[in-house]
């Protein structure tokens, strides 16, 4: 049977997972969906098109991702790298195009412990 978006593969190169996550109350963690999750991932979305990804990466919304604290919170998989969302209008073009079409980390957003 033929795919009905025209298909030939399944899935996707990279998969980017944006923590939308809301939490109730002053929690002291604080919740990615306060901090912007959802217009982040909208943002997400408008990079893929503008830079000629659609169907090999793809934006989805996630909920918490548990580094609420760092957040607003993003993980590109398959690579498990994950991000802080900073400054939405330089960090998002960087991480598609150097990320899911160059393949280098985004060093300056990288979560780290």
């Amino acid at each position: 049977m033929k795919d009905p978006k025209g298909r030939t593969v399944v899935g996707f190169e990279k998969h980017i997972f944006i923590c939308e996550n809301l939490r109730e109350g002053e929690h002291p963690r604080g919740c990615c969906s306060e901090k912007g999750g959802a217009e982040i991932r909208l943002r997400f979305k408008q990079e893929i098109i503008e830079q000629g990804l659609i169907g090999k990466v793809r934006a989805n919304k996630a909920g918490c991702l548990d580094f609420c604290e760092k957040g607003p919170t993003v993980v590109v998989y398959p690579e498990a790298i994950w991000y802080r969302i900073s400054d939405p209008e330089k960090d998002i073009p960087d991480i598609i195009r150097e990320h899911c079409k160059e393949g280098k980390i985004v060093e300056r957003c990288r979560i780290q412990l």
